[in-house]
Formats: C-alpha cells, structure tokens, sequence
C-alpha cells in the first residue's frame, strides 16, 4: 500500500474494513480489530491517525511492527498472514496492518472472537460462534489441509525447517523452548496434525514432494525465438521443498536471460545492468507459488523464457472478484487460497504485503523500463507475462540486403574470434573470459538471438559435445568488414 492509498482511506475514513489507531500502546485492542478482520471481510488497521482522521505519526515505527508481529504470533489462533509494514505520510510514520478475510474462521484472539459489523468491533455472541463453527464443519477442508501419505519421521527436510525456524526467529521474535521438538512447531503452524503431515506441510518440508503430488513439479524453457517451439537453449524440471524449488526457478531465469554491459565515460570500470526487472520476477514466482490450486492434478507452474519476455503459468483461475484489470489498477484486498503455505513464505521473508503484489511488479517494470506487464486468466490457468526493458546503447549498426541487425561491442568482438567450431570452453579462453555467467549473458546469449551464431547440436542444447559457429547472416556481417 503506497502513500496515496492511505491517503485515500483516511478522507473515506472508519468502515467495514478500515479502522483508525491512535498509537500501538494498546496491542490488546489492535489484536480484537484484526480478529474481527479476518472473521469478516478482511481490511486495514492503521495506526498513527487521530479522531479527525489525521495522520499523528508513531514513534519508533518499526520497533512498533515487531511488537505487533510478535503478539499476533503468539495469540492469534488459528495461525494467519498477517503483513505489517511502515508507511510515511505528511512526513509522519503511520504502521499499516493489512488483514486478509480469513480462511479458518472462527479466528479467536486470547481466546476471545470478535466481529466487525459497520465500523465497531464486537465480541461474537454464542449464537454467531456456533453458526460459524457449523460453517467451518460442513465446508470441504481446504487442500493444503488434507493428510498427506508422507512419513513425518523420514520424509521430512531437517534443513528446510530448521531455515525456516531461523527466519521465524528472526522475523517475529518467535520463541521456542530448547526441548521444543520440529513436529511441535509444524503443529503450531497447522502443517501436521495427528502425528501426520498435512499437504501444505508436504509441499514446504517434504525431501521430495513430487513423488506423492507430481502436479507440484516445475517446469521452466528458455526457447531460442519469441514462440513456443522444439528449439530450446535449456530445459530443466524442478522439485523438492518448495522455498528450495523458487529459488532454484529464480536462478534457471537469472542464468538463461542476457545482461547488457556498457562502459561508463565517467569510469573505468564496466556497469551490467540486467534486461528485466528481478524484483518482479520474484513477486511474480513467489504469487505463482503462493496462489495456484495445488489440487489439480493435471496443474503446475510453467516458466517459458523468450528472446524478448517471461512467462509464469501456474494452474487455477484467479479467486472470485479479482480480475487481470484490477489486478493492475489499485490493488485489492487478498483472498489467499493457501494461507497456511503464505503465512510460512511471509515468516520467510518472501511475501511481504497481501493484494499489493501485482502493484510491485507494475512498478518495478516500470522502474526498469519494460513495458507494462499483462495478465491473463482462463481455463487452462492464470498467467503473466513480464517484458525486457527496451535498450538504448551505442551499437554498431549493418544494413545490408540480407542482414539488418544491431550488436554490442561485446558481441562484435565474440564474432571476430570465432573461428569454424568451437566449444564454449574454447571461446571463453580465446577471448580471456572466467566468469561464465557473464560470458554467458554479454556474449553468447544475445549473439544467438541475433541469429549470428548458432550451435552445432540444437536439439540438445546442455550436450557435452555442443559446439558453437558463425550463421550465413554472421558470415555475411563479416564479409561486410563492418567488426
């Protein structure tokens, strides 16, 4: 939620889903708010605003977010992704506590439920608690809720929970006894119950999830054009503990994308700068992650990386009233369709607001200069596309009647060592080059996408005896004595 969003909920002022703080001394009375929150319709507790609606300020914000962070934790139950962030406005520091409508209600805050009815909160009658409890009993449970076939005994990554123990400890203050066993904590977080896993449980700490639910592999290509074809430079399945397999699909787009490297007048020293915008390709993923029905069997996430975009599919259709408009409009209270697997991804640091993700990747693409990113939901899934910025550098350029391309000075001096065929390993030593991700992104990259070089073996691109060597257009770039 940016400035201008706050600004707009303060001149509307208290409602259904907003509710004015003067200060976060009383953590009590922000815990019932956000109870009544999530058993309602979801919304905003903003603190740091007086009677008038006037932005007042708090002091020491951010000690304030760790306070709150903490007695959520610690007596909110259910568990829920409950994102706290600082924002100024009129030069003053407001804490803004963003509340998702909730999953698992009845929602109980120190064993006390509350509602919001209007702009009030109050204590749900027993009446109301037993409608909503007979709710709950008869609505199907949710998928990352169901038992998996996993064994909690041996399936279990040690490593994954004991990262994730860490960032919760140093996320939320979360405190633990020293004797407190890794099964008590995966209970606390509704990922086991009854002595077993449950599938959210599975698909963040199992060894390798995939063999019980193949639907949670991930598939990522980096095709060759900017169409969806046999002719790919790499290909590869991911799975295993779910933080694992984001991280390894973040690093397969950083390894298969070009960066474009110019020297500075000012300086020395040469200046890579990537063609899009990391930042929201990693809020893309981590919502791809976060938000596919995991229950569809035939589903998954696919990654395609082309010469000039990025694609990130991912099974199920968009949660009844959003849509791709207003995914790109003003951002939009969240309806999280696997709580329990957000919540780990936020303690993890991998999720920090809810309904502003699609507003953060606008505006790092934005920011990069690539186009505005598009989104599409149908049946076979919801999608998004993220575009490469558009590039204004010194190039050299040729026209001729068979060639009419534009090269870097890198890739006019990979063209002028190539001699017959060559192994990358060759090219890399001829032209003194150690460091292969660089050589990888400056050089090779963007000289096959310019069809100046092409590899001797293209249907298996990762083969040991692949080879490189100049295309007809790069013989005629040559002979144009234009390098």
């Amino acid at each position: 939620m940016n400035k201008y969003d706050i600004i707009n909920l303060l001149k509307l002022g208290e409602n259904q889903n907003v509710e004015f703080k003067l200060d976060c001394n009383n953590l009590i009375a922000i815990g019932n708010e956000v109870c009544a929150l999530l058993n309602t319709t979801g919304g905003f507790v903003i603190c740091g605003v007086n009677d008038g609606w006037e932005p007042i300020g708090i002091d020491n914000s951010d000690n304030q977010v760790k306070r709150l962070e903490e007695i959520f934790q610690n007596n909110l139950s259910p568990k829920a992704p409950i994102f706290i962030s600082t924002q100024k406005v009129e030069d003053k520091s407001l804490v803004i506590i963003e509340v998702p409508k909730g999953e698992d209600i009845p929602y109980a805050f120190q064993n006390d439920i509350f509602l919001r009815v209007s702009n009030r909160t109050r204590r749900a009658d027993i009446e109301t608690i037993k409608d909503m409890v007979l709710r709950r009993q008869v609505e199907p449970e949710r998928w990352e809720r169901r038992l998996s076939l996993a064994d909690i005994n041996t399936d279990l990554s040690e490593k994954e929970i004991d990262a994730f123990i860490k960032a919760a400890k140093t996320r939320i203050c979360f405190q633990l006894q020293e004797d407190t066993d890794k099964f008590s904590i995966l209970e606390k977080f509704s990922l086991s119950k009854y002595g077993r896993l449950t599938n959210g449980g599975d698909v963040l700490f199992g060894k390798n999830p995939a063999i019980r639910f193949p639907q949670i592999r991930v598939q990522a290509v980096r095709f060759e054009s900017d169409q969806t074809d046999d002719t790919y430079l790499d290909m590869k399945t991911f799975e295993g503990p779910l933080v694992s397999v984001l991280n390894d699909v973040f690093s397969f787009i950083q390894r298969n994308t070009p960066t474009i490297s110019q020297f500075n007048k000012y300086s020395l020293f040469r200046e890579d700068k990537p063609l899009y915008p990391w930042e929201a390709i990693r809020e893309g993923l981590v919502n791809a992650f976060a938000h596919r029905d995991y229950s569809r069997f035939s589903g998954g996430i696919f990654v395609n990386v082309y010469k000039n975009r990025i694609e990130i599919k991912n099974s199920g259709r968009l949660p009844e009233g959003i849509t791709p408009e207003n995914l790109q409009d003003k951002g939009h209270l969240s309806v999280l369709r696997n709580p329990d697997i957000a919540h780990v991804l936020y303690l993890q640091g991998l999720m920090e607001k809810i309904g502003r993700g699609s507003l953060v990747i606008i505006k790092t693409c934005f920011d990069n200069g690539s186009p505005p990113p598009q989104w599409k939901d149908d049946d076979f899934g919801v999608s998004l596309t993220i575009y490469s910025r558009i590039i204004h550098i010194e190039t050299s350029i040729v026209a001729t009647a068979s060639v009419n391309v534009q090269v870097t000075p890198e890739v006019m001096r990979f063209l002028n060592i190539m001699q017959g065929e060559m192994s990358r390993k060759d090219l890399q030593t001829r032209m003194k080059l150690k460091d292969d991700e660089h050589f990888r992104k400056a050089y090779l990259l963007p000289a096959i996408e310019a069809h100046l070089i092409e590899m001797t073996i293209p249907d298996k691109p990762r083969s040991r005896s692949q080879k490189y060597r100049l295309t007809e257009n790069g013989r005629i770039f040559l002979s144009k004595g234009q390098i």
